[in-house]
């Protein structure tokens, strides 16, 4: 027997001992309201011989010593009774628990799709048991979309390696490779190997993001941008993209790293979506309890049913629109990931003239949950 079906058998124990002592009481309650007034009948049973004006009895009355042996018979025969009630009460009452224990015993990462599905009544098992349904259909989307993400990056990290592996194995079989042919196969493998490192920093921002505020600092989001700006001017002057910030106080609390992040991925999706001649508006504010940073870009048309895939890792448009690639689509994802550990609210409208508008709103002042 294994220990659950012991954990099981000794609630459903406990539970038939509790029922059964409440029964038990219950019968000895009742059998005391009869006995009672069975002995004051017998003790006003007259003890000797009737008089004339003495109101005669019409039958014998019990026996106190009779109620006595009665009363013990009732309440030993009463204490199995009891039991069996009990028993079958708990047995009753736990058996939407052993369907809920057994359907979670199927349910395992291969089989998430298996649901408890209990009807009524409603109560707190059926509660329990909805639940537990939600947190298994969680726990389904969380496996499918690790499953997804896991192909993906495999798919991204074995184009480049391929790549690299052709490369070097032309150029080694090349019987006149000379100096130079080997020099111009040494930068490619160097630009592949970079390709590379990019792409598992990427991916390592975004497992960091996915876990989670570890730390709760106070920070300006307008401080934040400034920084990130110093590096990103001369790509966006070398495209010929403006830049233009707004840029007002806008404290918030959170971690460092990952709000540079998030900042920093926002405005290179914005400089690398869009075109010649392009801008980028970058504003800090603070508006009521929150403080809120937008990034506008002007840029190819997107249609309104796209914006929700561009979030999700490996969802690239720009392929489509441009051609080329130059991203890993897993900016944008870095970006909901940093705005769902902070528990703040990410709100994107496509320009109907092109390009997006992302608002990240932040609890103003402190953590959220202070």
């Amino acid at each position: 027997m294994t220990s659950q079906q012991l954990a099981r058998r000794s609630l459903q124990k406990r539970l038939a001992l509790a029922y059964a002592a409440g029964f038990y009481s219950a019968g000895v309650f009742v059998l005391v309201l009869v006995a009672v007034p069975l002995a004051s009948i017998d003790a006003a049973i007259p003890k000797g011989p009737p008089s004339a004006s003495a109101i005669t009895e019409t039958g014998p009355g019990i026996g106190l010593p009779q109620l006595l042996v009665g009363s013990a018979a009732a309440l030993v025969v009463l204490v199995p009774v009891a039991l069996a009630l009990g028993w079958y009460v708990a047995g009753r009452f736990l058996q939407p628990l052993r369907a809920i224990i057994a359907t979670a015993k199927i349910i395992s990462a291969g089989n998430l799709h298996r649901r408890l599905d209990l009807g009524e009544p409603a109560d707190e098992l059926t509660e329990l048991g909805h639940t537990l349904d939600d947190l298994f259909a969680r726990l389904e989307t969380s496996f499918d979309a690790q499953r997804h993400f896991v192909a993906n990056a495999s798919h991204e990290l074995r184009t480049p390696l391929a790549g690299l592996r052709t490369l070097l194995e032309v150029a080694l079989a090349a019987p006149d490779a000379d100096a130079d042919t080997l020099r111009s196969a040494c930068q490619e493998a160097l630009a592949l190997g970079g390709h590379q490192e990019r792409l598992v920093q990427a991916l390592l921002a975004l497992a960091t993001s996915e876990r989670g505020v570890t730390r709760w600092d106070p920070l300006d989001l307008a401080h934040v941008v400034e920084g990130v700006l110093v590096s990103r001017r001369g790509q966006a002057t070398q495209k010929g993209i403006d830049l233009a910030e707004h840029l007002t106080p806008a404290v918030t609390a959170g971690d460092p790293r990952l709000i540079e992040s998030l900042v920093a991925n926002l405005i290179d999706n914005a400089i690398r979506h869009n075109h010649a001649d392009g801008h980028v508006e970058i504003t800090t504010q603070t508006s009521g309890t929150q403080a809120a940073l937008t990034v506008t870009n002007s840029g190819p048309v997107i249609p309104g049913n796209q914006i929700q895939r561009l979030f999700h890792p490996f969802q690239k448009l720009a392929p489509e629109r441009h051609g080329r690639r130059d991203g890993y689509g897993l900016g944008l994802a870095i970006v909901n990931a940093v705005t769902q550990a902070h528990h703040a609210t990410l709100t994107t409208t496509a320009r109907p003239e092109g390009g997006l508008s992302i608002t990240v709103r932040f609890a103003h002042g402190s953590h959220p949950n202070h």
